[in-house]
């Protein structure tokens, strides 16, 4: 699949250079695991939905910011295994709100998706499903 030349060129633009990115970074993703714990916790228990209203919002919150900033720093990230194990953690989350009763089997799914796609090797971390290869930001199409 060949992009336009525009949209290459944005996803290969050299990454953002932040100062303090990485405890931007570590304080998301720790924001994040906690607020899932607490939602994983809360289902598995059978915490009533109102108590964990405030869980829901902290992972959406969270992990939207996360995310974002991901994106924001790094275009490629979108289309990098990582950014797109990422989306499809949401897909399993807006799942849970539409499909009534799979709570728990979906947020475990995603949970393995996050931490299999946290852990793996760079080569297919940042392995570009466009460009067929491992891509670094700025690098050239």
């Amino acid at each position: 699949m060949r992009l336009p030349p525009r949209v290459d060129a944005w996803l290969l633009a050299p990454k953002t250079k932040l100062p303090a990115a990485r405890w931007i970074r570590t304080s998301l993703r720790t924001v994040h695991i906690a607020a899932v714990c607490a939602l994983y916790g809360g289902q598995l228990y059978g915490v009533e939905p109102e108590r964990l209203a405030p869980s829901v919002l902290a992972v959406g919150l969270s992990g939207g910011i996360f995310a974002l900033f991901e994106a924001w720093q790094a275009p490629i990230w979108l289309v990098q295994i990582r950014g797109v194990a990422t989306m499809a953690k949401v897909g399993l989350l807006v799942a849970i709100s539409v499909i009534g009763g799979f709570e728990i089997p979906l947020l475990t799914l995603a949970l393995v998706i996050g931490s299999v796609s946290s852990h793996m090797p760079g080569r297919w971390r940042y392995h570009s499903l466009v460009h067929h290869r491992v891509v670094s930001p700025g690098e050239k199409g």
